[in-house]
């Protein structure tokens, strides 16, 4: 099995990439071949400063070396080194129908919030998108269930082709964790942790030393009650459960049965105390990273022409079958 995911350099990543990505990221390589992409094309699709950008990329690279990728098990590279994806992007709009793009939730959104310029890269992220991954013929693709209409879009991309050009590409299927895929602000427990739209005391970042990350979660939303257990009328209670579960790898209701109870200050200082100990090592081991810039860059450019190969031929048969370009011999 191929898997395939993207991750944006864009901003310091928190709990909820790190719970709803990166740490599944890591396990993919037990699971099958994984190819992992920093997506800074994508990036570019709203306001951003190129220095940021680079350097961004690179914070994102010892990010994710740092959770536990190995480049000798994965294939790690920056979109914008391998350009197969942005002419297959091109190729795939012939087969991408405007009104289904026009229906994007993330388009709406992100053009919503626009003050000067909605560019046409916006509009079009779900076609690069659907090349990130049909570009390599990937079964699996893990994301966020925000991402659900992009995969859906994506599978009527690849279909429609097949139909109408022949049998091209591998139709993709999403794999959205049951635990730790909607990780929430602290602060406002109704919306999603982010790295642009959440509260600055609502977000754990994973770089945040161990007394930010206790203040933070001490400092928690929760409701007048005590009891540890989820409920629609207990968000910010339901989120530290959702949190503390996933990061042992147990059940919510587990959780709920353990501080049964025990109200919730104590709770709240034993999900601190687990979120603490679960960043650590990645903490440390980031810091060694990060500073060797040069070995950073070798280790996408390595996994860029590990990505050429690998995307070549889908890039090809594509124009050959559409009739771009002179035939193949």
């Amino acid at each position: 099995m191929r898997i395939f995911s993207g991750i944006q350099p864009t901003g310091r990543k928190h709990l909820g990439n790190f719970l709803g990505a990166i740490r599944h990221f890591v396990e993919g390589q037990d699971r099958g071949e994984a190819i992992y992409c920093i997506v800074d094309l994508h990036a570019t699709t709203v306001p951003y400063d190129p220095a940021e950008l680079r350097r961004s990329g690179l914070d994102t690279t010892a990010m994710l070396l740092a959770a536990g990728l190995d480049p000798a098990r994965c294939v790690l590279f920056r979109q914008g080194d391998v350009p197969a994806h942005t002419e297959l992007c091109w190729l795939l709009c012939a087969v991408t129908a405007h009104g289904d793009l026009n229906r994007m939730h993330q388009f709406k959104d992100k053009s919503a919030r626009q003050r000067e310029l909605v560019s046409a890269g916006l509009f079009v992220y779900p076609v690069l998108q659907a090349a990130d991954v049909l570009a390599y013929r990937a079964d699996e693709v893990p994301v966020g269930a925000d991402q659900r209409q992009h995969i859906e879009l994506m599978r009527d991309i690849a279909i429609r082709f097949n139909e109408r050009f022949g049998e091209t590409f591998v139709v993709p299927h999403h794999r959205i964790p049951e635990t730790g895929a909607r990780i929430m602000d602290l602060q406002e427990p109704e919306r999603k942790m982010s790295t642009t739209a959440s509260t600055e005391q609502g977000t754990l970042y994973v770089l945040d030393e161990p007394e930010a990350i206790v203040k933070k979660v001490k400092s928690a939303v929760t409701d007048s009650g005590r009891d540890v257990i989820r409920s629609p009328e207990k968000p910010g209670i339901s989120n530290l459960i959702e949190v503390m579960a996933t990061i042992r790898g147990t059940e919510p209701a587990s959780v709920e049965l353990e501080f049964d109870g025990a109200g919730y200050g104590s709770f709240k200082q034993a999900v601190a105390d687990s979120v603490v100990e679960y960043l650590a090592p990645v903490r440390e081991r980031y810091a060694e990273l990060r500073v060797d810039e040069r070995a950073l860059e070798a280790t996408l450019a390595a996994g860029a022409e590990r990505a050429r190969a690998m995307s070549a031929d889908t890039l090809a048969d594509a124009r050959e079958r559409m009739g771009v370009g002179p035939p193949r011999v």
